[in-house]
């Protein structure tokens, strides 16, 4: 782990660090300035050369590296990285609920939980770290981009343990609602079990022979023609997992661009938006040991005739 940054969050964001390698006999001669190092090091991340003569690479201490600063071993880069262009999500952020420790959120469709890749100022963190002035926000857990629902988030670094181990230890009750097609063939309520596994670079997660490793009970709310809404309750977490389940019986969830199949889109329909939310989550408070209860206002919408 590196040690603490020297430079202040921006636009709720942590900044970025490098370290150079230790003084092993293939790094000597290698790099004779950090400023070789850099150029070499971080090549389409950042404009090295422009940040180099800001000041804007900086040491522990937070002092500027400079261009011609003799090469260092074992030395921590700090630096803000450059953001780029995004596409705004035009949903609001609702909060359902705070206290000293945690954030409830009703997330929408298409705003990421945490940045990462192209999404970065276009996320539930770093919307509220600014307009909640809470640097250490951080999620609890996760929520799939395009699902919306509810969301928990702890105030500061202290907290945040606790209430995640209960995600991760399958302590928190959690039910999810989707539209999707409606087949009388299918009976409900049914439970799917089987293994699901997602590649490194593939968009879509899939089944595979072995062990399951992933389940979830469906049962019908009610139908509307040829659809219906339902309501899923999983009793793990794998990577798409609702999606794959629906889709795995035949019954596609509304507006899912990955299952059964990969749409060739050119970026987000929010018009169209996934019919999948995170309808509500409970669990025991692990400081004050009372029951916790949050639902999601979000609406599903019944596909046009």
């Amino acid at each position: 782990m590196p040690p603490r940054s020297p430079l202040p969050r921006r636009n709720g964001l942590d900044a970025a660090w490098v370290r150079t390698p230790d003084n092993l006999p293939s790094s000597r001669g290698r790099w004779q300035t950090m400023g070789e190092f850099l150029r070499e090091r971080l090549p389409g991340v950042a404009p090295v050369a422009e940040m180099l003569q800001a000041g804007e690479f900086v040491d522990q201490h937070g002092q500027p590296w400079h261009e011609q600063d003799l090469f260092r071993p074992n030395a921590f880069v700090w630096f803000h990285r450059p953001l780029a262009s995004e596409v705004p999500v035009p949903f609001d952020v609702a909060v359902r609920y705070a206290d000293e420790r945690i954030v409830v959120v009703d997330k929408p469709h298409f705003l990421a939980t945490t940045p990462r890749g192209v999404h970065v100022r276009e996320t539930v963190v770093v919307r509220l770290r600014e307009s909640l002035n809470l640097p250490d926000l951080a999620p609890a857990h996760r929520l799939d981009r395009l699902t919306a629902g509810v969301l928990v988030l702890t105030t500061r670094p202290q907290f945040r343990a606790a209430y995640a181990e209960l995600f991760q230890r399958g302590q928190v009750q959690k039910v999810y609602e989707a539209v999707a097609p409606f087949d009388p063939a299918v009976q409900f309520p049914c439970r799917v079990r089987n293994r699901i596994e997602k590649r490194r670079g593939s968009l879509q997660a899939e089944v595979v022979a072995g062990e399951p490793n992933a389940e979830t009970r469906i049962e019908l709310i009610e139908g509307h023609g040829d659809f219906a809404r339902y309501r899923l309750t999983p009793v793990t977490g794998k990577t798409h997992q609702l999606r794959l389940h629906l889709a795995g019986l035949g019954l596609p969830i509304v507006g899912d661009p990955l299952y059964p199949v990969v749409r060739d889109a050119l970026g987000d329909d929010f018009d169209h938006p996934l019919q999948l939310v995170a309808r509500s989550v409970g669990f025991t408070d692990p400081y004050e040991g009372v029951s916790r209860q949050f639902s999601s206002q979000a609406t599903l919408d019944w596909p046009a005739p």
